[in-house]
């Protein structure tokens, strides 16, 4: 099973953005565990994942996420677009295609 971790700065559009990309794995048929933790939190959890997404709304602090994972798992930006418009489906499948 793939894990999923996004970023964010408070949490409240992401786990939107969580329920979408949910809704979106089991509309195709994949196990997947995603979930969202503020910036302050992620460290806790960076550990158990294959990829860390971080909120556009934080991706100032991206390079403090890359020195958590170090070079472990790829850390990448949710495009803006697909955050705003929270295109759940197009988001996994994006991270999808980075952790294979």
């Amino acid at each position: 099973m793939k894990k999923i971790l996004l970023v964010c700065s408070a949490g409240m559009s992401t786990s939107l953005l969580v329920n979408k990309m949910k809704e979106a794995a089991k509309a195709k048929g994949i196990e997947v565990w995603i979930d969202a933790l503020p910036v302050a939190e992620c460290s806790t959890a960076i550990d158990g994942v294959d990829i860390v997404l971080l909120g556009p709304q934080v991706r100032f602090q991206k390079t403090i996420v890359e020195k958590l994972v170090d070079g472990r798992i790829p850390v990448e930006v949710i495009d803006m677009r697909l955050y705003g418009t929270m295109n759940g489906k197009a988001i996994l499948e994006d991270a999808l295609s980075k952790i294979n």
